[in-house]
Order: structure tokens, then C-alpha cells, then sequence
């Protein structure tokens, strides 16, 4: 076989196999064909079961929310139903009392014209009845007028005449015997009086001023006052009987001594020490002594001005000095000499306003705390009331001024009308706010038991100290107590604090009632 039969011959192969391959693939893609029709149909099924599951779903869903829609709108309906029959009752009871008051003032209205028709009725009677009156005292009094010989004018002035005599002679006996009662108790009742509102006054004890402060330009100062191994300070102590305290202070020490004078001796002897510049014991003891002077001439000046401001006269050189010391001296924390001053313009003032000496009154005033400047330390054990009526009866006051001090803390038996006056300007000049130092813990608690006082009464609902304790005021139930009642409440409250406690001057109680009415517009 030649080579292009052998080409044909592979030609033909080729070809033949490509046909079988051909129908090869043909039964293949038939198969995948069929395989994928039968996929389809089941992918059809089940998304068709799965159609109707979701239609089946929803439809169910779409139930369930009519049925709460229509729940919800069948409770609205209800609601509105219910408040319009509510409405309905309202309205039907608002008629049914509108018709009984209705009712009730047509038969009040009836009720009225019956009353007012009986009224006028009587008014008819009544009216004749006066007429008729009227006639026979007119020929009754003309009767009279002619029996009498006398017209009813004339007879009415006879008659108040003849009262008036009476009624003047009645009272000018009842006049006379009430002042001859009054002549013989009204002193013996003033006096119990005064001293019954005395008793119940005071004031807490405060500690005095023991202490004075001398403030140095700088510590280097504190070495030279001591001095070498502290002679110059024993110099000093010894010299002015005050002790000095030199601590950890910066630029100061304490002169410590329970007489004033003897303070003031010191830190004034100090200052010129230390201006001066020499401080040794022969000079510290020159400058004492100087001092020592020069306060004893002012104490005289003090005592002078103050005898010639107020006007006394006569007054002894020693009782002169007293009333100078009393500027060195505090009471409570007031100054001395400036409460014996406004006692003894109050005294004056207040002798002037009863018809008394006011001179007298004065000097009482003035000398009443002179026991409270003693020379000698066996004077301070004595009262200061006894010592200083002692000193004036020794050096020549009248009995009525021994008297007033000696008995101004009731020491003593009041026997002058000028006593008790000065009992209570000194009680007045004491209380005045500001004059005097209180412990804080004693002024609350009397703050506090003025309170628990209002307190222990049925009806209070709060209740405040105020004007540092000078006034209560009472806030009331108003429910519980009455307009009447809370004046009541007030009087016994402050006869209460007045009975139970001890305080400086007066307490004014005041009780508070509030009425309140609430109503709300709907």
C-alpha cells in the first residue's frame, strides 16, 4: 500500500473515532440532562411545601394580630363606654340634687313668706300696742304733772340732782377708805413687788480677766527682760507682785495677776523699761515706784471726773479713790466703773420719774460696787454688798446710802425706797445686751430649756428662742388650739419661764396661730 492510501486510511480512523466520541458524550449529557430535570422537580416540590408553609405562617400571624387589634379596640370602647355612663351618673346625680334644692328653697321660700306675713302681722299689732302706750303715759304724766304741781322736765332735774349729791357723797367715802388702804400697803406691796421680780433675775458667773498681754518688736527683747540668770525678771515680779509668763510666744509675754492695778502697773513699768532701753533691778525697782505713782494720781483724776460728771458732791477722798480704782476692775466682763456709771444715771432718771432725791439716788448708784475694789486681801472674804456699806459708813454717808448698797443683793433688809431702785438699775444696767460675757454652754442650755418650756404644752407645733433669748415665739396647731386659747397659751407659757427659770430681764412669749385653706380648681 502506497503512503496516500495509508493517509486515508488514518484519515478514515480519526473520523470513526471522532463519531463514537461524539455518541459518547451525546449518552453522557443525556444522563446529566435527566439527573438535572429530576433536581428541578424536586427543588420544585420542596420550594412549593415550603410556599405554603410560609403562606400558611403568615396567614396564622395576620390572625393573631387582627384578634389583638381587635382586643385592644373593643377595651378603648369599653373604657369610653364606661366613662360615658360614669358622665351619665355624674350628670343624672347633679339633676337629682339640683331638683332637691330646688325643692327645699321652694318650700324655705313658703316657709319665708308664712314668717314674713306673721311678722307683719305682729308689726300691725305691735304698732297699736305702742299707740296705745304712747297715750297712756301721756295721760299718766299729765296726771302726774298735775297731782305733783311740777312739769316732767322739772321733776327729771330734781331727781338727777338729788342722785348726783348721793352718788358724790357715796363715792368721795369709797374714795377715802381705798387710799387709806392703799397709804398703808402700797410701800410694803411695791417693795414685794420689786423684789419679787429681782429674785429672778441673774445672770451666769463668767471668769475675770486675770491676764494682760505685752507685745514686744521682736523676741530679742524677751533675753534682756529675763536678764542674767533671771534677775531682772524676779526684779519685776517682786517690784509688781504680777507673775510673767515668757514662752514660745512670738514678740509677746503674759503678765498674769488677779488685781488689775497691779497689771497695769507692770505693763506700763515694762514699757518704760523697755523704751529706755536700761533694764537692771536698781532701775526696774525706780521705775515701779514712779509708776506706782503715777497710776494712784490717775485713779484720784478718774474718781474726780466722775463725781463732777455726774454731779455729787462732798464726796470723801478715799470713796473718791475707790470709784478711780473701778476703772481696773471688770464684773462679768463689764467694766466697773462704766456699770456703776450707768447705774447711777438710771437711778437718778428713775428717782426723778417716783418724786425721790435724785442726788441721793446718784451716789447711791455710783458707790453700790465699791466692795468690789478691796485694799486688803482680809476684805475680799466679806461680801462685796457689806464692804462697801461698811467704807460708807465710815467715811460719813447718810443711812439711806449705806442702806441701798448694803441690801442692792438683798444681803440685808431693804429699809429706804431708794433701795430697791437700785436693785434694779443694776439689774437693768447687767442685762443690757453686750454689757456682760455669758458661757456659751450655759446660754444655749437657756435657750434650750425656754424651748422644752413651750414644748411641755398640748398644741405646740415648733417653737424658737430668738433675740438671744429675749423672745419666744410659739408656732400652734390650729387644729388643736384656738384664738382664745392661744392667748391663754401665752400667758401660761411666760407665767411658766417666769416661776421655772432664772434669766437677765424679760422674755417676751409670743404665740403664732396660722389658718390655712386649700382647695384645687379640676
Amino acid at each position: 500500500m502506497d503512503s496516500t492510501t495509508l493517509i486515508l486510511i488514518g484519515i478514515a480512523g480519526l473520523v470513526v473515532g471522532f463519531v463514537i466520541a461524539k455518541f459518547m458524550e451525546k449518552g453522557k449529557a443525556s444522563k446529566i440532562i435527566a439527573n438535572a430535570k429530576k433536581e428541578a422537580n424536586s427543588i420544585l416540590k420542596e420550594a412549593k411545601i415550603e410556599g405554603e408553609n410560609i403562606k400558611k405562617d403568615k396567614i396564622f400571624q395576620a390572625k393573631e394580630k387582627f384578634l389583638e387589634l381587635k382586643a385592644e379596640h373593643e377595651k378603648v370602647i369599653l373604657n369610653k363606654d364606661k366613662k360615658i355612663s360614669e358622665a351619665e351618673k355624674r350628670t343624672r346625680d347633679k339633676e337629682s340634687q339640683i331638683s332637691n334644692e330646688l325643692a327645699k328653697s321652694k318650700k324655705l321660700n313658703l316657709q319665708l313668706e308664712g314668717k314674713l306675713r306673721d311678722v307683719s302681722h305682729k308689726e300691725e299689732y305691735y304698732n297699736k300696742k305702742q299707740t296705745e302706750l304712747e297715750k297712756l303715759h301721756k295721760n299718766q304724766v299729765q296726771q302726774l304733772e298735775v297731782i305733783s304741781g311740777l312739769s316732767a322736765e322739772d321733776a327729771k332735774s330734781q331727781l338727777m340732782e338729788s342722785l348726783k349729791e348721793t352718788a358724790k357723797t357715796d363715792a368721795m367715802a369709797y374714795l377715802q377708805t381705798t387710799m387709806e388702804e392703799v397709804k398703808l400697803t402700797a410701800q410694803q406691796e411695791a417693795r414685794k413687788i420689786v423684789i419679787n421680780t429681782i429674785q429672778r433675775i441673774g445672770t451666769e458667773e463668767a471668769v475675770e480677766n486675770c491676764v494682760s498681754v505685752f507685745n514686744l518688736e521682736s523676741d530679742d527683747v524677751k533675753g534682756r527682760i529675763i536678764g542674767r540668770e533671771g534677775r531682772n525678771i524676779r526684779a519685776i515680779e517682786a517690784a509688781t507682785g504680777v507673775e510673767i509668763i515668757v514662752d514660745d510666744t512670738p514678740e509677746a509675754i503674759i503678765l498674769s495677776c488677779f488685781d488689775s492695778v497691779r497689771r497695769e502697773i507692770a505693763r506700763l513699768s515694762l514699757h518704760k523699761l523697755v523704751t529706755d532701753g536700761r533694764i537692771h533691778p536698781a532701775r526696774i525697782e525706780e521705775i515701779v515706784r514712779k509708776t506706782e505713782k503715777q497710776i494712784e494720781q490717775e485713779i484720784v483724776e478718774i474718781g474726780k471726773r466722775t463725781v463732777i460728771d455726774l454731779g455729787i458732791h462732798g464726796l470723801h477722798p478715799e470713796l473718791i479713790k475707790a470709784v478711780g480704782r473701778m476703772k481696773y476692775r471688770s464684773s462679768y466682763g463689764q467694766n466697773l466703773l462704766q456699770h456703776s456709771r450707768e447705774v447711777a444715771k438710771l437711778c437718778g432718771v428713775m428717782a426723778a420719774e417716783l418724786g425721790l432725791n435724785p442726788k441721793l439716788a446718784k451716789r447711791a448708784g455710783l458707790l453700790h460696787d465699791i466692795g468690789k475694789v478691796p485694799n486688803t486681801e482680809a476684805e475680799v472674804e466679806t461680801p462685796h454688798a457689806i464692804l462697801g456699806m461698811q467704807w460708807a459708813e465710815k467715811y460719813g454717808e447718810k443711812p439711806d446710802v449705806c442702806n441701798a448698797i448694803g441690801a442692792h443683793h438683798d444681803e440685808i433688809e431693804m429699809k429706804t425706797l431708794i433701795s430697791p431702785i437700785i436693785q434694779v438699775c443694776d439689774a437693768i444696767s447687767g442685762a443690757r445686751p453686750g454689757a456682760r460675757r455669758q458661757v456659751l454652754d450655759s446660754y444655749i442650755q437657756r435657750l434650750k430649756d425656754l424651748e422644752e418650756i413651750a414644748f411641755a404644752f398640748g398644741g405646740v407645733q415648733k417653737a424658737y428662742a430668738i433675740q438671744a433669748g429675749r423672745e419666744l415665739r410659739v408656732i400652734v396647731e390650729s387644729e388643736k388650739v384656738s384664738d382664745d386659747k392661744a392667748a391663754q397659751l401665752s400667758f401660761e407659757i411666760s407665767q411658766k419661764i417666769q416661776t421655772d427659770m432664772t434669766y437677765p430681764g424679760q422674755v417676751k412669749v409670743t404665740v403664732i396661730r396660722e389658718t390655712r385653706s386649700v382647695n384645687v380648681a379640676k
